[in-house]
């Protein structure tokens, strides 16, 4: 039972951060929110586990949240402001895919080397998802670092708090009034970030922040 409960762990873990690389390889807006999706719904998988093998039932509450909210909810809405915007053509980029890609893996190989030495008093199972946590949340400075569309910054962002609640739960779980004040957060977040979204779009008929950056200048 411990090799199991070692092995899926660390299966589910992985799949997060080979989902986060997908949603950097992505070029397409819809593709990019149903990847997100599909790594919300690897999360939640990851804490439920994570629940059973630690006997934290409050962390249940945690891998529910997450699928409603960041599986369903989230991209559902998401879905319809890049509709109603009229925003369907490919993410602008700063870097290509390429050397992000490279850098990606290079964050990746650091967060595991980094993690791995500090907590070497800590629970193997605990480390080596916390090592991986660290991985999604980098992956997703990344994307926000090198994505121009204010959505896709909008989902790294998401991406690095899926990254923040794996290693929560892997590091024994977090209390339950963390965790619905954190959902709470997030739709508020999303709320103030689709407002967001629709006057950038008003106001300069793009969602590209470089636009931000031009009107500045001309402003100078």
């Amino acid at each position: 039972m411990d090799a199991l409960a070692f092995d899926l762990a660390h299966l589910l873990a992985g799949c997060l951060v080979l989902l986060s690389f997908t949603m950097l390889y992505q070029d397409r807006l819809y593709a990019l929110l149903n990847v997100f999706a599909l790594q919300a719904v690897a999360l939640s998988l990851s804490v439920a586990w994570q629940a059973w093998i630690q006997g934290a039932p409050h962390l249940y509450v945690t891998a529910a949240i997450a699928l409603v909210f960041k599986a369903i909810i989230i991209p559902v809405t998401l879905h319809r402001v890049v509709a109603k915007l009229g925003i369907h053509r490919e993410v602008e980029t700063v870097v290509s895919v390429g050397p992000t890609m490279l850098a990606g893996i290079g964050l990746v190989a650091l967060s595991i080397v980094v993690m791995l030495r500090v907590t070497v008093a800590a629970d193997p199972l605990a480390r080596e998802d916390i090592a991986f946590a660290l991985s999604v949340v980098l992956l997703g400075l990344l994307m926000m670092i090198t994505r121009r569309n204010a959505v896709s910054q909008v989902v790294g962002f998401m991406s690095i708090e899926n990254g923040l609640i794996l290693a929560a739960a892997g590091a024994k779980g977090m209390p339950l009034v963390v965790e619905i004040s954190v959902a709470f957060s997030v739709l508020v977040a999303l709320i103030v970030i689709g407002v967001f979204l629709f006057r950038i779009r008003e106001r300069f008929d793009t969602v590209d922040v470089a636009a931000l950056d031009r009107f500045q200048g001309e402003r100078r």
